[in-house]
């Protein structure tokens, strides 16, 4: 739970409306199949997980609180239609569900970045949900929420970031176990530094996956420069 969650309920409705915000930033969506778009992303600060290729373990503490009409607001200065919520781990602030909404309300195509370790099924269903699914090279895989695979809508997303042949091959068994591919589109990543992007690319065609890979392109473009 985030800070001040649990004091929510003494709030006056104004500072119960508060959300607290690492950054806000426009940028080149770099993954999921909004890759490419110019979007908005509001990145909420606090995450339960602690993935070892983690790279926003900035966002993990620290931030500012804002109402949600502020951020709202700001989100529509930047004058784009795509927005993502993202981490950190959005959902550990309960008031994340509000902020959605209200962001859909507002017209904007609204993608939510989740780590799939928190309950996934009172999210707006106007928001494309891209859950990730923790291999074991996270470190987290046993955090995996499995009972969110459910509440998956064909326009939702499931991603696995992989750091070896050992996580690639546990990918493998949870897509044929859960019959992902027949949920939702499925993408495979390679950790940035780790797994060789065209060595999963042949693994990939070698075992004619039914998944869509991807990288980081915001990462070829500007490195590991937060805001971004």
């Amino acid at each position: 739970m985030a800070e001040g969650d649990s004091n929510s309920q003494t709030l006056s409705p104004a500072l119960a409306e508060r959300l607290r915000i690492s950054e806000i930033f426009c940028s080149i969506q770099g993954e999921s199949r909004s890759a490419g778009w110019p979007t908005v992303f509001v990145r909420l600060t606090g995450c339960p997980l602690r993935c070892t290729w983690c790279d926003t373990e900035y966002a993990f503490h620290g931030g500012g609180w804002r109402s949600i009409d502020d951020i709202v607001q700001e989100v529509a200065t930047h004058k784009t239609h795509h927005v993502c919520v993202t981490g950190g781990e959005p959902l550990a602030q309960k008031r994340c569900l509000t902020l959605l909404q209200r962001l859909c309300d507002a017209g904007h195509e609204v993608s939510l970045e989740t780590s799939g370790a928190l309950d996934v099924s009172q999210v707006d269903p106007r928001v494309i949900k891209v859950v990730d699914l923790k291999a074991p090279g996270s470190g987290e895989h046993k955090r995996n929420r499995w009972q969110n695979i459910p509440s998956l809508a064909p326009s939702d997303q499931i991603k696995f970031v992989l750091a070896d042949r050992a996580d690639y091959d546990w990918a493998n068994a949870v897509l044929t176990e859960h019959k992902l591919h027949e949920r939702c589109e499925v993408l495979y990543s390679p950790v940035h530094g780790s797994l060789a992007p065209r060595e999963l690319a042949e693994w990939i065609l070698a075992d004619h996956l039914p998944v869509r890979m991807q990288m980081q392109l915001h990462k070829l473009l500007w490195g590991d420069v937060p805001g971004h």
